[in-house]
């Protein structure tokens, strides 16, 4: 491609050319079908592709280090077999580029938990950040402070999650699981351990739907590794030794040597009141646009009242559950 081709579909700054870059889309891209086709299949009760995850690419090109978005290609051939796709991202990054491609579609739900700080890539994921057109409603975001911990992104998942859950009620699951949330991620600037992963991820898995679990952001290799083999060796029901085994990269694990990864002693910024104001912002959106499944429906009554002052109109908000 020429250059100014290049800067159309995306690639330079953070998404460079790269020799290889068919083989490299297409593979990435290929694992996520796979999964999603494990699952179609009834092959797989959960499917992984720790190379997938590649969240910020656009329709349009590459962003964000992502030169492709195999998660929105896996979540359209999931949608074939699936009705409802819940979408949970935990990398410490927005999911800007799942979110967009389906800001306006009630098949997808959404969810991201994210650091959402000034000047912090990619600048999307405001709580107010909820979806347009029919779609509203079915986006949701919850914007963290920086160094958030495990006792947090513990506390407002759960809470967060099962709402999400219990109102779309969901066919699917597609969880991101970028490493870029762990203590001492230099692109990062939370502080997750293993621990605070797999609490989220064990989550989902207790709902028993057919899920996904892709890999994403994660800038201290090391780290990332320690993360997804966590994940997977809970996934596949087998407790493993903390020590890391001896192999040709063994000594990059130094100085410790071990799964277990260690928060910093730097302070959480998230306040509980921050956080439960978000959480209840979050509850009050859900209300507001009425999202309707096998649990919940919402009738809003419009009453349109003269005044003296001309006229005036409330709402009154009915909510029935099944």
């Amino acid at each position: 491609m020429t250059n100014s081709q290049d800067e159309e579909y995306g690639i330079g700054y953070d998404c460079p050319p790269v020799s290889n870059m068919f083989d490299l889309v297409s593979t990435i891209a290929g694992g996520s079908m796979t999964a999603a086709k494990c699952l179609v299949l009834g092959m797989a009760d959960v499917a992984i592709n720790w190379c997938g995850g590649w969240h910020h690419a656009h329709r349009v090109g590459a962003d964000g280090f992502c030169y492709v978005n195999d998660i929105v290609i896996a979540i359209e051939k999931l949608l074939k077999k699936f009705p409802k796709i819940l979408y949970i991202d935990l990398d410490v990054h927005h999911g800007n580029g799942v979110q967009d491609a389906y800001s306006s579609s009630k098949s997808v739900f959404t969810l991201s938990f994210h650091k959402y700080e000034p000047g912090f890539y990619p600048g999307s994921g405001s709580i107010n950040d909820i979806g347009s057109s029919k779609g509203k409603g079915y986006s949701c975001n919850f914007p963290l402070h920086e160094l958030y911990s495990d006792d947090t992104i513990e506390y407002v998942f759960e809470k967060v999650f099962n709402s999400v859950y219990s109102y779309f009620n969901p066919d699917a699951i597609v969880v991101q699981c970028g490493a870029d949330a762990l203590a001492r991620d230099p692109h990062g600037g939370a502080q997750l351990t293993t621990r605070g992963y797999c609490s989220c991820v064990r989550m989902v898995l207790d709902k028993r739907k057919p899920t996904m679990l892709l890999g994403g952001g994660g800038y201290k290799h090391t780290n990332a590794a320690r993360l997804w083999t966590s994940i997977t060796a809970m996934v596949a029901g087998i407790d493993i030794d903390d020590s890391i085994p001896e192999h040709d990269d063994w000594p990059i694990y130094g100085p410790d040597y071990m799964l277990t990864i260690e928060p910093t002693l730097a302070k959480d910024n998230n306040k509980k009141e921050y956080l439960d104001d978000c959480i209840n912002k979050i509850n009050g959106n859900f209300i507001k646009y009425s999202i309707e499944d096998n649990y919940c429906v919402m009738v809003i009554i419009e009453l349109l009242c003269k005044t003296i002052h001309g006229s005036t109109q409330k709402k009154i908000f009915f909510i029935f559950f099944r």
